[in-house]
């Protein structure tokens, strides 16, 4: 059974729609076939709006990433269905961003090359993408990089440019596939509130996959909880925390108390499971 947990009014961002732009009706996912099937997502559904943000929490290996996969067209659906902007997902498409845990970048390109990649690979012209591909980096910190190469940059850096690379053809909405679990816990503090920034600025519609619950609450307007594979929502929880976010805020008894909810959240499911 889904959980809707509210703990206030959340916060209205400005200029965000209301309209319903990401729809995930009865998703499932089934590897195999026959005595060797493992499912890994079992009858998911949710919604998401265009602008906000929305984090999918839960434990490693619960589903979470090939839930992201799908949606992004990346991953065949075995039932159910997924709408961007009201049309169905049927494979990738040049209206959603993806960015994954390692930043897979060319280790023979250029910074400001790999974040044109993806212009390259939709056949536009390059030269129209330039000064934005030159302003995402500038906006990241990393407009003195341009030139490097992925193995002179610290890792936040070389994630700060799979961000800018996700961003460089505009696309409507971005995928996050717990993007900073491999960072230090300092940079992965600064990577956080970079990506708030960015949001801020581009108003995209945001889904984010992690296993921090201090990491979502940060960052949500609302977060999934995902119960053990095969994986179900177990929760929905508002975040009424006002934006713009600093982190600051992580000190806050209101941040500390809705992080206690969700964690007695996934630790129900797990009793639920084990007395199964």
């Amino acid at each position: 059974m889904l959980i809707s947990a509210e703990l206030g009014t959340p916060t209205t961002v400005p200029g965000r729609s209301s309209e319903t732009y990401v729809v995930v009706d009865g998703v499932r996912k089934v590897y195999n076939a026959g005595a060797s099937a493992l499912e890994a997502v079992s009858s998911v559904s949710f919604a998401a709006r265009a602008g906000e943000f929305v984090s999918i929490l839960g434990p490693s290996g619960c589903g979470k990433s090939t839930l992201l996969m799908m949606v992004a067209g990346l991953e065949p659906l075995t039932a159910g269905r997924i709408d961007v902007a009201g049309q169905p997902i049927t494979g990738p498409r040049a209206d959603i961003g993806v960015i994954f845990q390692d930043p897979v970048l060319l280790p023979w390109k250029s910074v400001l090359d790999n974040v044109l990649f993806p212009i390259h690979i939709l056949k536009r012209p390059v030269r129209e993408y330039t000064e934005r591909a030159r302003q995402l980096l500038d906006m990241v910190g990393l407009s003195e990089f341009s030139a490097k190469r992925p193995h002179q940059l610290s890792g936040g850096m070389r994630q700060r440019v799979a961000i800018c690379r996700a961003l460089v053809h505009d696309p409507t909405l971005l995928l996050m596939d717990e993007p900073f679990s491999a960072l230090d816990a300092i940079t992965r503090d600064e990577m956080n509130a970079a990506l708030l920034d960015i949001w801020q600025r581009y108003q995209k519609t945001v889904l984010f996959v992690t296993h921090g619950i201090r990491e979502a609450v940060f960052l949500s307007d609302r977060v999934l909880v995902m119960a053990r594979r095969p994986s179900t929502l177990i929760a929905d929880v508002s975040i009424p925390l006002p934006r713009p976010r600093r982190l600051t805020i992580e000190e806050t008894p209101e941040f500390n108390e809705i992080c206690a909810l969700l964690r007695a959240k996934i630790e129900e499911s797990h009793g639920r499971r084990g007395a199964s």
